[in-house]
């Protein structure tokens, strides 16, 4: 059975769109990420043009992100004090993140950087996490505890001014690092049309050493704000929101973000780092493999979009 989508301008099978908004919700219930760093990659192997992707794909991580957060809500694991301050920052870079994406779009740039920013982001970040988690599996194996840190030792972060006091993550911390990675967030999520919790959760995690406990729920509801502000300015300076697309993914996703809130409680903090970072290395392989093989066709046409 196949849909037309009219911005996208072809026709697609609804199965395999469903499916993907299926798959890409359950991890980000799973993981605490908005999903984004998947969908735009699959919709562009599924030859969706890299322009709406990215847009529509922001679109979906929004319906995502509400169904996990809600479920994290209510257990008492999100901290919207601490989501607000990033929620600041991340609405700063999402505005200059549409910026450059326009900027880039103009001179004809677009596809090919998202794709190395995937590549190198994904590839750095996977296998960061996947690292770290296998060596913590290792010392949980031997019943080794984590190397203790010296008495009067402070990371650098905690040396900074502005501290605020966060109650639900019973944290004091400056809010400058805060505000620094949700405006980093909000350029990602305009750009590559991600929730940017597959970099969120991990520098949540071990730069401004925030409990892991609260840290899904509390990067799942500032992605919701970013990337639905993300949304709409990009349907209305882009054009490029494909809402026949968008429908579908969100549909899916909401259904498929509860089951994969379930499975992660189940699951062990590093074993939960550790499938995430096999999983960011295994998408930025495939697009890094995409830019180095020769194409079947090597020419195409490309109709313009919007202007």
């Amino acid at each position: 059975m196949t849909i037309y989508l009219p911005i996208a301008e072809l026709s697609v099978n609804i199965f395999i769109i469903l499916g993907m908004g299926a798959a890409v919700g359950f991890l980000s219930g799973m993981f605490g990420v908005g999903g984004g760093f998947l969908i735009t990659p699959l919709l562009i192997f599924y030859n969706i043009p890299p322009v709406v992707a990215v847009a529509t794909g922001a679109n979906q991580v929004v319906a995502s992100s509400i169904s996990g957060a809600i479920t994290h809500f209510r257990r008492g694991t999100l901290d919207v004090k601490l989501g607000t301050v990033l929620l600041v920052g991340g609405l700063s870079g999402a505005t200059v993140g549409i910026w450059i994406f326009s900027l880039l779009r103009s001179i004809g740039q677009l596809d090919l950087f998202i794709s190395l920013l995937y590549v190198v982001f994904l590839g750095t970040v996977g296998g960061l996490m996947l690292w770290e988690s296998v060596n913590a599996m290792r010392r949980a194996a031997r019943n080794e505890a984590p190397a203790p840190r010296r008495p009067g030792h402070q990371h650098w972060v905690h040396k900074l001014p502005l501290k605020v006091r966060f109650k639900k993550s019973k944290i004091y911390l400056s809010v400058i690092p805060i505000v620094a990675l949700g405006f980093a967030i909000g350029i990602l999520t305009s750009v590559m049309g991600v929730g940017g919790g597959f970099i969120m959760v991990p520098a949540m995690i071990y730069l401004l050493r925030i409990p892991t406990n609260v840290v899904v729920g509390t990067s799942l509801f500032q992605i919701i704000f970013v990337t639905a502000y993300t949304t709409i300015v990009q349907a209305a300076t882009n054009y490029s929101v494909d809402i026949v697309l968008a429908f579908f993914l969100m549909l899916a996703g909401v259904i498929g973000a509860q089951y994969g809130v379930r499975v992660g409680q189940r699951l062990r903090g590093e074993q939960l780092r550790a499938l995430l970072g096999l999983l960011v290395l295994a998408v930025g392989l495939r697009l890094a493999v995409a830019l180095v093989v020769t194409p079947e066709d090597i020419y195409s046409v490309v109709m313009g979009m919007g202007n």
